[in-house]
């Protein structure tokens, strides 16, 4: 049993892909003494942490900022724009899709949960949670929909539990096509400041983040970026709210304070992953992890396993999901790798359980961190008698000495 005591030498690997391990800049300004919430000094910082995160969400309409998990800004994106009963097309792309139907659910929705049928012949695993959103599918569905009753397609940018991305320029090309008035909600928890994402440009109503993903935050900070359509639909939704009500949040924002009590040092260290990310530049940012990315799955091709993704196209930047042979426990393997290496990897979640495990490639992390992570990985699977193609800590070497990293984020203030 692990107790405040327990001190292991040398660093803790934390590949799992989020909470992401969190730069000690941001510890050290999350240090730093509370203020008070109301006082002018507040306000300051109130209002550069929304200004900078609609550079982030590239908006520049509200992003409504809760002290909450993802699943809190899951709820608030609800709550704010539908009514009980009304009809949510949600499309099933993995666990964290799911669990968002499952709120929708027990909020009185209505929600149809779509997913691309099948099952995989190389794996057994199903279809839906190996790709991407199909946007063909939404289309078909919303021409379907003559008389408007779905009121929301909800869909999930880059699916945590398998490492899929989803085109949503091609989701929000495909409810226009059909001439439909749907808003279109999506989550981009671990997507946000990892993987590109444009909440205007997109034509996105509600876009839902967090703060322990590419932020490279602890969790505890939730986010709405917003649309003027979905702010018009809050006017007249009904489904109950208070806490995540946006009305009050975006008129006391406009002087950088909150209608509640805020989560003040994570603001802080809001603050200074900001000014981290724009002070190097977005694309520069984004470039590192598709690069990262890129040196992994080199690394599990090497080794002759299946990446869960099964679409070159939608890989994400962020995690990298690893399908262990058949008869291998991955959660047994992951015990194994954490015991003798101190590497935490993330689990295989819902119906990809002990299938499969992720490694995130995000937060404070760079080339030798991912060579550390990944040797752990070829050491384990050896100790758990994988018969390995090659190796993958050889390939992620050699294409790390010959791609050229963009410069790293500032460690200091």
């Amino acid at each position: 049993m692990l107790t405040l005591d327990h001190h292991p030498s040398g660093r803790h690997f934390l590949q799992i892909p989020g909470p992401s391990p969190v730069p000690d800049r941001i510890l050290r300004a999350m240090s730093l003494p509370t203020i008070d919430h109301r006082g002018p000094e507040f306000g300051v910082l109130g209002l550069k942490v929304i200004d900078g995160l609609k550079q982030v969400f590239r908006t520049q309409h509200p992003v409504a900022i809760y002290p909450a998990s993802g699943t809190g800004a899951w709820e608030a994106a609800l709550v704010n724009v539908l009514s009980p009963g009304d009809a949510v097309l949600m499309v099933e792309t993995g666990h964290f899709a799911t669990l968002w139907q499952k709120m929708a659910l027990r909020l009185g929705l209505a929600p149809e949960f779509i997913a691309l049928p099948g099952t995989c012949a190389e794996t057994g695993l199903p279809l839906a949670w190996r790709h991407g959103v199909r946007a063909d599918l939404i289309a078909e569905r919303l021409r379907a929909d003559t008389g408007h009753q779905i009121r929301a397609v909800c869909v999930v940018h880059n699916e945590t539990s398998t490492g899929a991305t989803s085109d949503i320029v091609a989701v929000r090309r495909a409810i226009d096509d059909a001439g439909h008035p749907a808003l279109l909600l999506v989550d981009t928890i671990s997507g946000l400041a990892s993987a590109d994402y444009r909440h205007d440009e997109w034509g996105v109503d509600v876009t839902v983040s967090g703060s322990q993903k590419g932020l490279m935050l602890p969790p505890g900070i939730s986010f709405n970026a917003l649309s003027p359509k979905a702010l018009a639909a809050s006017k007249t939704a009904k489904l109950p709210k208070a806490f995540w009500a946006w009305d009050e949040i975006v008129e006391m924002n406009k002087t950088g304070y909150w209608p509640y009590t805020p989560n003040t040092n994570l603001l802080y260290g809001l603050h200074e992953a900001l000014d981290m990310l724009l002070g190097q530049g977005l694309d520069v940012v984004l470039e590192r992890h598709q690069r990262w990315a890129e040196g992994v799955r080199g690394a599990v091709r090497a080794w002759g396993l299946p990446i869960q993704c099964a679409d070159p196209a939608v890989y994400s930047p962020v995690l990298t999901g690893v399908i262990t042979p058949e008869g291998l426990d991955a959660d047994a393997l992951r015990r194994l790798i954490h015991e003798r290496f101190d590497l935490s990897l993330g689990t295989g979640l819902g119906k990809v359980r002990g299938r499969m495990f992720r490694i995130g490639h995000l937060g404070d992390c760079n080339d030798l961190t991912l060579m550390a992570a990944l040797s752990g990985v070829e050491m384990g699977l050896k100790l758990a008698g994988v018969k390995l193609a090659g190796s993958g800590v050889a390939a992620a070497m050699d294409y790390f000495a010959a791609h050229n990293a963009p410069r790293p984020l500032a460690a200091a203030a």
